[in-house]
């Protein structure tokens, strides 16, 4: 039998437990959304709490990544049409994505914020899109790495705006 030197041992209990520790920070859905700190790209400072008795999608993307950019105007346009409901969003550049500066022409055609800095126990799953939904209660009720389409937002977003809109 061959022993394995302490060092690599060292190496791999480190792994394992930042894995655990990752693993253990991931939002859960049908669990309390953790909290959050956002910047947006016109300096607004914005937590979970602002977003209470609405619906929330947090919605990263990157600049660089085709489905974003064809989501994006979706996101956009579906948010002013339920806005009214309760919807709300918030569009979370990556940080391999363009500076700030080159996103305030974006940033001016779109209605919903697009976020500068974003502090919380969220970021993209397996890529971009990433996208998380949370309920008028503060529950996480979607997440999940890939694009919406219309009939997407429909199915997630409709029922939760429905739930609780007249209480």
């Amino acid at each position: 039998m061959t022993s394995v030197p302490r060092a690599v041992l060292r190496i791999l209990s480190l792994s394992a437990l930042l894995f655990i520790l990752g693993a253990a920070r991931e939002p859960l859905v049908g669990k309390a959304a953790p909290d959050f700190q956002v910047v947006t790209l016109d300096g607004r400072k914005l937590t979970l709490a602002d977003f209470k008795d609405q619906v929330l999608v947090i919605n990263f993307w990157a600049t660089w990544c085709v489905p974003c950019k064809q989501e994006l105007p979706l996101l956009d346009k579906y948010y002013r049409a339920q806005e009214h409901a309760g919807l709300r969003v918030l569009a979370v550049t990556t940080e391999d994505s363009v500076p700030v500066s080159q996103l305030k022409p974006l940033a001016a055609a779109l209605t919903i914020p697009m976020v500068r800095r974003f502090k919380g126990d969220y970021g993209p799953l397996k890529g971009v899109p990433t996208n998380y939904v949370i309920d008028r209660y503060g529950i996480l009720r979607y997440a999940r790495a890939g694009s919406f389409t219309l009939d997407d937002l429909n199915d997630i977003l409709v029922p939760l705006l429905r739930e609780g809109k007249n209480n």
